[in-house]
């Protein structure tokens, strides 16, 4: 059975050596010490390694059941959730007012990953109910904040998000799920969604459903949503709860991973229903989950990564096959493990430095979250924006790939059930798909976000590396991460100058390439976070650091990620460059 290793000591490099987060003027930031961060991602490692990897192949196993009405979570699932709630993990960076503890959400991120590597089914139920709870925050009235908030910011009710019906995914404005109001301001539900994530269990009290709906009437189109909280159970003005509301299970969906989750098919007759923010104004409402869910659905996808890369390295150093080619490495046995082979370093180092790259490029974005949160920084809300698609596609595209490589290194014993890998690569590949799919993330990149306020951000993404590069390009240490970063910058700024040149004219030159730009983005991405790493890892070594280990092998896996993996840069320009001719030659009935 597969396990797992909270990287705490990595967190915490990325954390104090990378970010500096004590040194920030973010409120909240002064308070997180070594020391603290230290304590807080231990005892979170200890849960997730003891108590929730273990269930993780369990979930996979037995899956959910719906019985006479009633959805059941595997086997220890409840036990484990009681564990989360009684440790107040799901209100970590919630407001104190409502039970949290108000921690800042980049601490909230580095847990967030070990909860997610160590059982991302399990971890999705209080996931939505973060980001339904974040939403009642953002746009619920007083009232609101103070019936709901609570209880969910304790997990003692889940929450969800219900957007998708059977005839409608991304074009929302197609839905036909309908709101009618009523006189004492409520409002009746009815209708079907599908595909709805922890959409009913027997972990909580209660769930609270938010859910987009069309009051008639109102605007055709998306322009005509609203959104409403609608609870399983109704729940009076003191908080108690009572009648069970229209809303039931018609199915669980059968999927091909995330088995621990319950994905529900929910019908809604004439529930009651109360109006979040306001009328036809749900996507405005529903972006405050979607954002957040979209930046949590990266962190997903490098967490399997790192979850089945832990694996693949323990298999490699375990299994003997063959022997070196240079010289044999363990003489008393009839083999050499196969980790001496070039090859599977290859697929090790490309997963390695995949992982730790994603996983600096997630908490940076997580500080420039509680930048603009915290102290109101436009600047860095604005970034974070043009980030968010880059986030979610490309971690979500390259962890898929990260754990079949991983699985590919176990050879046939990766193919087996009994051997676990499968899992990491079923249950990473929803994360390209939901919660927009990663085609739709290139299309809102390149035909929304690079124009987002006369492209002031990613301006202001070039001036980031081009300052970065400047300030070290003198530095011996640091040649072999600038001038890789410098090529790549360069890449992007001619794919971006292409769109700007070709897209007005012809706007399937800027959308056939989407998808290539928002892979090119990324890896330069995660370049400039290898450089910010390499300065953090030779001042470290400079300074004396005892563990000269860690440090020098980071320095050896971000050499290998500017040399062996950012030159993708240029070819996912060569691609863009071509255009929309050879994409778009063939009529429909041709294919």
């Amino acid at each position: 059975m597969p396990t797992y290793t909270a990287p705490v000591k990595d967190l915490q490099f990325v954390l104090h050596d990378v970010l500096n987060i004590t040194s920030s003027d973010i409120p909240g930031y002064d308070e997180l010490d070594a020391d603290f961060t230290n304590a807080v991602l231990e005892e979170a490692g200890k849960l997730t390694g003891d108590v929730l990897a273990p269930l993780n192949v369990v979930g996979d196993k037995e899956g959910c059941r719906l019985e006479n009405g009633v959805v059941y979570t595997p086997t220890g699932f409840k036990a484990a959730f009681e564990q989360v709630k009684e440790g107040g993990w799901p209100g970590l960076d919630m407001p104190e007012q409502y039970g949290g503890q108000n921690m800042p959400y980049v601490i909230g991120t580095a847990v967030g990953e070990m909860f997610s590597a160590s059982n991302q089914a399990f971890t999705m139920y209080q996931g939505l109910t973060h980001g339904a709870a974040s939403a009642i925050l953002a746009h619920g009235t007083d009232e609101q904040k103070d019936k709901w908030l609570p209880k969910m910011v304790s997990c003692e009710w889940t929450g969800t998000m219900n957007l998708t019906e059977p005839h409608c995914g991304t074009d929302l404005g197609l839905m036909r799920t309908k709101a009618e109001p009523q006189d004492n301001g409520t409002y009746k539900i009815s209708g079907q969604k599908i595909f709805i994530s922890a959409g009913d269990h027997d972990m909580a009290d209660n769930i609270v459903h938010l859910v987009l709906a069309k009051i008639p009437g109102g605007p055709d189109g998306i322009k005509g949503v609203s959104l409403f909280i609608v609870p399983k159970f109704l729940v009076d003005d003191k908080g108690t709860i009572g009648a069970r509301n229209g809303v039931s299970v018609g199915s669980i969906e059968e999927k091909m991973g995330i088995h621990g989750n319950s994905t529900c098919v929910l019908n809604y007759d004439e529930a009651e229903g109360y109006l979040l923010g306001q009328e036809h104004k749900g996507m405005r409402a529903m972006f405050t989950m979607m954002n957040e869910a979209r930046l949590g659905v990266g962190m997903q996808g490098m967490a399997q990564a790192e979850a089945a890369y832990q694996n693949a390295v323990i298999y490699a150093n375990d299994r003997l096959q063959g022997r070196d080619v240079t010289g044999t490495k363990n003489p008393e046995g009839p083999a050499d493990p196969l980790i001496v082979h070039p090859d599977i370093r290859r697929s090790l180092m490309d997963q390695k430095s995949f992982v730790e790259g994603g996983r600096a490029f997630l908490l940076w974005g997580a500080q420039m979250i509680d930048a603009a949160h915290r102290k109101g920084d436009k600047d860095a809300d604005g970034l974070i924006s043009l980030m968010t698609p880059v986030i979610k596609g490309f971690l979500t595209d390259e962890g898929y790939d990260m754990t079949v490589k991983a699985q590919q290194v176990y050879g046939g014993h990766g193919y087996i059930e009994e051997w676990g890998m499968s899992q990491f690569t079923r249950d990473a590949r929803i994360a390209m798909i939901y919660e927009g799919a990663n085609g739709v993330q290139a299309l809102d990149l390149v035909g929304r976000k690079l124009a987002q306020d006369g492209g002031k951000h990613v301006m202001a993404f070039f001036d980031l590396v081009k300052s970065f590069c400047k300030e070290n390009g003198d530095d011996e240490a640091m040649v072999d991460f600038i001038e890789p970063l410098k090529t790549a910058s360069k890449d992007l700024q001619a794919a971006s100058m292409y769109f700007m040149q070709n897209g007005m004219k012809n706007p399937n030159h800027a959308l056939s390439g989407s998808y290539d730009f928002m892979h090119l983005f990324g890896h330069v991405c995660l370049g400039l976070m290898w450089a910010h790493m390499a300065k953090a890892a030779n001042a470290a070594l400079v300074n004396g650091a005892e563990d000269t280990a860690f440090y020098e092998t980071k320095l050896a896996t971000g050499r290998y990620y500017m040399a062996r993996r950012l030159p993708a840069t240029s070819m996912h320009l060569a691609r863009i460059e071509s255009g929309a001719d050879t994409v778009m030659a063939l009529d429909a009935t041709s294919f």
